[in-house]
Parts: C-alpha cells; structure tokens; sequence
C-alpha cells in the first residue's frame, strides 16, 4: 500500500533550501524542523496508522499494536501534503534570481545521490536470506534508478518514490513557466493562476495526460507554498494571501475526497472529515508562521542538522523499518512502543550516515559537475 492522497516527499519531499540566487538571506531553520516533523507523520503512519505490509513486520495488525494511537498515525499521511506546502515555498525562494541550469543543477544533485544510495541499500538488504521481503528484479532495480520506474509502471524499490516524481513535475513546471523566462512577482503570480485553472480544467476533462501533467489533487498544495513565499517578501501582498487561500480550499476538498473513508467499513481507520481539514489547515498555518516570521526564535543549530536528516530518513525509513520493526518486535520480542521508538531512531542514524557520507561528499561535486555542462 502506497502513502498518497488517492502519496507520500517525501516527500517527500522534499529538499532543503540552497540559497536565494543574488541575495543570500538568513536560513529558516524552523522549516528545517517542520520538515522534519512531516517526515515523521509519515513515518508514525507507515509504522502504526495502516495495514498492508506492515502487518506482516509486526506479526498481527498494528491497531492491536497502538489501539488508541492507531487511530491519530492514520493522519500522518497528510504529512506528504505538507511537505508539498514545504516544497512550494522552498523551490519558489531557492529558484528566484537563479539561472535554468543552476537550477536543475541544485536540485539534481540535491536529489539524486541520497536517492540513489537508498535504492540500492534497500534492494541489497531485501535481497540478504534472513529478510522475509522480496528484492526486485535486477532489471528492475536499474530502472528504479532514474526516478522514473512510476510513470513506466515498474515495481519501485522505495515506497515513497510516487512523492519524488510528483516533485520532478513540479520543478519541470516551475522551471520552465517561471525560471526559464526569469522569476518576478508578476511572473510567480500568473504561474499560480495558470496553474489553478489548469488543474481544475484538468480535474473536468479527465484526461490521463492532464493529470499527469497538471497533477490536480497535488497541486494546491505546491501552489499554496509558493503563495506563501510571496507573502514572505511582502506579508501586505493580498496577491500572495489569495493564492494561498484558494489552495487551501481546494487543497482540502483533495484531502478529504481522497483520505475519508467513514464509508468502508472495513478500513484500518476512520479518519474524520473535519479532522483531515485541521490538519491540512495547522500545515498550511506552520508555514505561514514561518513566512511571517513568528517562528525566527526558532534559530538553533540542531534544527538544521534536522533538516538535513529529512530526505534521507524519508527515503529509507518505510521497507527498512518494516526490517528492523520485524527484527525487534517479533523476533526479539520487545514490546510495541519501545520498538516503536527504537525503529524511528534507528532510521534517522541511518539517515545521519547517508547524509555524512553519500550527500555530503557527493552532492556538491555532483552540483559542479552538472553547473559546468554547457
């Protein structure tokens, strides 16, 4: 079962910004720490808030597992959404005065080595005798590689990988409508508006490649975090408040339609109506304290460190935790919180090597590499 809205940074997703073109600005580190937040929504969702797989790692249901917890892990899938509001934001403020090509070089190599080091440690673990979970094919793997084993209908080694390829699209629309031509409010705020007719149009038509081009039930989320950055230039930018309040409007009807499901009577969950709106409402409003500037007390080194964790952790946290949660609970025998606890743990370690040691030295030379392509 996949993370989505009808999906899942992680996501994704979602990465950190690397700079402001020109004018270099203090970093927000608060967002840092809201990333890192989402992420973990996530993961509380894919540990104890469905069933699916995660059934087999814990040995029974994870609703006898977390009998009142399972309840609340069912909404951190909504943190995909709000990595979503997070990565509008982000790409609008990392985009804005930067050339094509160091734009698709920043979030090329911000993306890719992490990714790619995860894909391949997944498969390499599934593939050890002692796991119960099957490796992909190796032609299979390979494809997964590109970050496009989604849209070719390929098994996909991470389960949050369907969050990157709506990322991609979104970098490719905002590249090519807002920072190919050059980034200015006006600019900005005729790609929001073209974007929310499209996706509504969109949405009517029902046409696979519309949606796939335009993505409907993801876009008021990317809308609304670019919104949000233009209300962070200027908080008096009624322009900037609209855009991010007919996102959230529509952002919630998406939420709901997709992650009600009071009607089925044998979902895992019942998620309310009104508690997916509060939800989706409390990310969008965490970002927007961030753009207003309420949460700049929120300065401390570690929520950077937090930040750089996120991506990582994302990428891993999912089929690997089911590993280590199997290992602990059913073959160790620890209760279900201390596993729990030790499982988050143990994949944000396991995020904090793949950060020293593959996007560290990595992604920098990666980034050269790719600035100097002519």
């Amino acid at each position: 079962m996949t993370v989505r809205p009808v999906p899942d940074a992680s996501a994704p997703v979602l990465p950190p910004p690397e700079g402001t073109g020109a004018r270099r600005k203090p970093r927000l580190r608060a967002l840092d720490g809201l990333r890192l937040v989402a992420a973990l929504m996530v993961a509380a969702y894919h540990y104890g808030g469905r069933g699916g797989e995660i059934t087999h790692a814990w040995g029974s249901s994870p609703e006898r597992q977390f009998p009142t917890l399972h309840n609340y892990f069912a909404y951190g899938c909504l943190g995909v959404q709000i990595f979503f509001v997070i990565s509008g934001f982000v790409i609008c403020m990392s985009g804005w005065g930067r050339p094509l090509k160091s734009f698709f070089a920043s979030r090329a190599s911000r993306l890719l080595p992490a990714y790619w080091a995860a894909v391949l440690l997944v498969t390499a673990v599934f593939a050890l005798p002692v796991v119960t979970y099957t490796a992909l094919s190796p032609s299979d793997t390979l494809v997964n590689l590109t970050m496009l084993q989604y849209p070719l209908g390929v098994d996909r080694v991470l389960g949050v990988c369907w969050t990157l390829w709506a990322e991609v699209r979104f970098y490719a629309l905002f590249a090519l409508c807002v920072v190919l031509p050059g980034a200015s409010r006006r600019r900005v705020i005729l790609f929001c508006a073209g974007w929310t007719l499209a996706a509504t149009i969109a949405q009517g038509a029902r046409q696979p490649l519309l949606d796939t081009v335009f993505m409907p039930e993801y876009a008021p989320f990317f809308i609304g975090g670019v919104g949000l950055y233009l209300v962070h230039r200027d908080r008096t930018d009624v322009y900037g408040w609209g855009i991010v309040a007919v996102s959230f409007l529509i952002g919630q009807h998406y939420a709901v339609r997709e992650l009600w499901n009071a009607a089925d009577p044998n979902a895992f969950a019942h998620r309310t109506s009104s508690g997916i709106v509060l939800v989706v409402a409390l990310g969008f409003l965490a970002v927007a304290a961030v753009a207003l500037g309420w949460l700049g007390w929120a300065d401390w080194r570690w929520l950077t460190v937090a930040g750089a964790l996120t991506y990582p952790f994302y990428l891993v946290h999912e089929h690997l935790g089911w590993v280590v949660v199997h290992t602990l609970h059913v073959d160790l025998g620890l209760p279900s919180a201390p596993t729990f606890a030790l499982t988050v743990a143990s994949m944000l370690l396991l995020a904090w090597l793949l950060n020293r040691f593959v996007e560290k030295p990595l992604t920098p030379r990666l980034r050269t590499a790719l600035a100097k392509v002519r």
